[in-house]
């Protein structure tokens, strides 16, 4: 009797016929969270892996996560801002349209070779061949030697700040994060701090 025969076998049993379906549904449930919990290693894996390219060369690591590239900035201009007179505790949040990416400078090569083939009957045939190799250049404690870093673009800003309830502190929080991001004033918000 082959497997499909097997199974309906199984369920054609009417006293075991309940017995078995609860024992095939158990069994679905259990591989169900089985595969679940294999697939969200397998993504939690990938997300902590470093980018290379087609040789293995370290491409971008953690260093350069936009993140703390963001977060950084945030830090700088929340301290220029609590030195303008009149602003107290100050707290910036800016929003990002894409995230910030490093250019690695690049050693390249190419070579080219031309074969020529001459059969019997007078024929020529040409082969060329051209092989290009690009390496990421590293500096002697295999840090990536880049180019540029391309910053994230600024959406827009709010600032919690003390002291902005006087107009001319708040405009001049507003001029500064103006000049510093490059957003237009309405792209920047500015509000009390209330009392935490």
């Amino acid at each position: 009797m082959n497997f499909l025969g097997r199974i309906k076998n199984i369920f054609n049993n009417k006293e075991k016929r309940m017995e078995n379906l609860i024992s095939f549904l158990i069994i679905l449930v259990i591989t169900l969270i089985v595969i679940n919990k294999i697939l969200k290693q397998d993504n939690n894996n990938k997300e902590n892996v470093d980018y290379t390219n087609e040789i293995g060369v370290e491409l971008a690591t953690s260093n350069y996560s936009s993140g703390s590239i963001s977060s950084e900035f945030e830090k700088k201009l929340e301290n220029i801002l609590k030195k303008i007179n009149g602003v107290g505790d100050v707290s910036v949040l800016l929003t990002y349209s894409e995230s910030s990416s490093i250019v690695p400078i690049y050693n390249t090569s190419q070579s080219t070779s031309i074969t020529e083939e001459k059969d019997t009957s007078g024929g020529t045939r040409t082969i060329t061949s051209e092989d290009n190799k690009k390496d990421v250049i590293t500096d002697s404690s295999s840090n990536i030697v880049t180019e540029k870093q391309i910053m994230p673009k600024i959406e827009g800003a709010i600032i919690t700040a003390q002291g902005v309830k006087d107009s001319n502190t708040k405009a001049n929080i507003i001029s500064a994060v103006e000049a510093v991001t490059g957003l237009a004033n309405h792209k920047i918000q500015v509000f009390e701090m209330g009392d935490e």
